[in-house]
């Protein structure tokens, strides 16, 4: 669970020697609870593949708002953005985000 600001910090170190991720998700939005859904069936990444930070934008939109500045990423939601050393490798958003995709970005 992303829910404080400071995790940006700890997540952007912890890319340095582990690939993580933020899932942005709104609890409001349809397309938003159909990706997630998709990626809870068919998951099959373990923690050791992929530490993933779970994003309540509604809950959290000024977190939601510096990540979009940080990592210099176009808000959108639901969105899955990648981070390796510090950097953004693969963002996707809406429909494009799939356990295929993921999986391929980190390999």
């Amino acid at each position: 669970m992303l829910d404080k600001m400071e995790q940006l910090d700890t997540l952007a170190a912890e890319s340095q020697s582990q690939t993580v991720a933020i899932f942005k998700h709104s609890t409001t939005c349809g397309i938003s609870h159909m990706v997630k859904d998709g990626l809870e069936q068919s998951w099959s990444l373990g923690p050791n593949d992929l530490k993933v930070y779970y994003l309540d934008l509604l809950a959290h939109r000024d977190i939601s708002n510096e990540v979009a500045k940080r990592f210099k990423v176009v808000h959108q939601s639901p969105q899955f953005i990648i981070l390796k050393n510090g950097k953004v490798s693969f963002q996707a958003s809406h429909h494009s985000i799939s356990n295929g995709a993921i999986e391929r970005a980190i390999r």
